[in-house]
């Protein structure tokens, strides 16, 4: 797995203290981006929260993930949250180290008290003082919250006093946009009431027979039925995904907070394992976790970004897309299709493109995407992605042979030598391409396009692009001539 190191510098270690009656939570902020730049230590809130336990606690549980990996656990995984302010809310977000599972907690506006909310997207510093803090925090005393130095701080500090160097594998990057993409298509599948939350949530398994994880397992599935959620081990009509049931332990923090659990889920499934989002609503705010399908199958190999990968207009879009952001915490398509004079199709592709560089993330409980601006490369996830890398060496080496004519480009088959094999790729309704090959084989399409159909369908859009400008001259030369055809 290739890595980076990300260097995070803190002013100083984040803490909880108490003043008088109620407490001060003072998360520490390290390089942030905001709607004026890049800040070394930005502020993007200072008030009160409206439910200090229940925040605590989810806090708690975003920090679980970013220290666990559920599958291959023996090997390190620690990384500091991410918290974009939004203008009315704050969300904190983590991944796990094995890249299968992705939190995030919404504090949202009813959960802030007396303070406006900033703009901008940071790493806080989460401690194991205070996590021992958070931990032992009782009762409903006020805790007012600080994300970011205080006006003193930022007057006397002479440089940062804690500095972190963290990990930052490739799959991670990866994983982010993969999530986004994949949330994107869920939908609400069942709801259950704070008890019956409580009463499923506490009965699952908590740890698994091997320190692998559930690798090799069927998976688990839960289907509704009547107020609560029934488990069984066939994918039944309206049953939603749950594999690896272990990786939800997180919830377990905040389970006393709960006023409902809501799970969404694709619409349909043909049997495979699927992703699915739990989320546990609370008091002013709401924690989710997002699961892969499988707890050995991280998000970074799903391959639901390629396609808006592949082509060059998606790049374009994507430039002119961020450009109309504005850290929205709901980002509204049909507006930004209006400003853009794009699509609806083309700004969801362009989003998704930007995903990769975590420039936006998805809300399934709103149904809407949010900016954010990770502090990633925007071209690394992109160009260290094993089949989009593959995909562009193929068309490079001349190994893509299309056999539908210019005139009907974009349907028909092709076939794509790699090595000592050749393999056909061929369009189904619909516009799915699918490949003889061993990938397509194993997936029928539910991880993304494999490298042969991904190099037929950059193949084609060249073909397109190229073959237009040329018939435009040619009907040119035509009419120059005197040619009414």
């Amino acid at each position: 797995m290739s890595r980076s190191i990300q260097a995070l510098a803190y002013a100083r270690p984040s803490a909880l203290t108490t003043e008088g009656s109620a407490g001060l939570l003072g998360l520490e902020t390290s390089g942030g981006l905001t709607p004026v730049g890049r800040e070394a230590h930005p502020q993007f809130f200072a008030g009160f929260l409206s439910s200090p336990q229940a925040a605590a606690r989810g806090l708690l549980a975003v920090a679980d993930v970013a220290a666990a990996r559920y599958y291959q656990r023996t090997l390190r995984a620690s990384l500091d949250p991410v918290v974009t302010a939004g203008g009315d809310r704050l969300r904190f977000e983590s991944f796990s180290g094995c890249c299968g599972v992705y939190a995030r907690l919404d504090v949202l506006p009813e959960g802030l008290d007396g303070a406006d909310t900033g703009h901008g997207t940071t790493n806080v510093d989460v401690n194991n003082p205070l996590r021992e803090a958070l931990s032992r925090l009782s009762g409903d005393e006020p805790l007012h919250l600080r994300v970011g130095p205080d006006e003193l701080a930022v007057t006397t500090l002479d440089g940062p006093v804690v500095e972190k160097k963290v990990p930052l594998p490739d799959r991670w990057l990866r994983g982010f946009a993969e999530s986004q993409v994949i949330t994107a298509a869920f939908d609400l599948r069942a709801e259950l009431s704070a008890a019956e939350a409580v009463r499923f949530l506490r009965s699952l398994p908590r740890t698994t027979a091997t320190g692998s994880g559930s690798a090799g397992r069927a998976p688990l599935w839960v289907a509704p039925a009547g107020r609560t959620l029934r488990p069984t081990t066939r994918p039944v009509p309206g049953a939603v995904c749950l594999p690896g049931p272990e990786r939800l332990a997180a919830l377990q923090r905040v389970l006393r907070h709960a006023t409902a659990l809501r799970v969404y889920g694709p619409a349909g499934h043909d049997g495979a394992a699927t992703a699915a989002a739990w989320e546990v609503a609370m008091p002013g705010m709401r924690l989710t976790l997002t699961l892969s399908p499988e707890p050995s199958r991280g998000f970074s190999g799903e391959g639901a970004v390629l396609e808006a990968l592949a082509g060059d207009e998606a790049a374009a879009d994507a430039d002119l897309v961020s450009v109309l952001l504005s850290w929205e915490p709901r980002i509204d398509i049909a507006d930004l299709a209006a400003q853009s004079g794009l699509s609806p199709q083309r700004v969801r592709a362009a989003l998704t493109r930007l995903g990769t560089a975590g420039r936006v993330g998805y809300d399934a409980a709103d149904a809407a995407y949010f900016h954010r601006e990770l502090p990633y490369d925007a071209h690394r996830a992109e160009a260290r992605n094993p089949r989009l890398t593959a995909a562009r060496t193929l068309l490079a080496d001349g190994a893509v042979h299309l056999h539908a004519p210019a005139a009907t480009a974009g349907s028909g088959t092709a076939t794509v030598r790699s090595g000592e094999r050749h393999y056909q790729v061929r369009e189904a309704a619909g516009g799915v391409l699918s490949c003889t090959c061993q990938w397509w084989a194993d997936y029928r399409g539910r991880r993304g396009p494999c490298k042969h159909a991904l190099a037929v369908r950059m193949a084609r859009r060249d073909r397109t692009t190229t073959a237009t400008p040329s018939t435009t001259t040619a009907d040119s030369t035509a009419t120059a001539a005197g040619d009414t055809r």
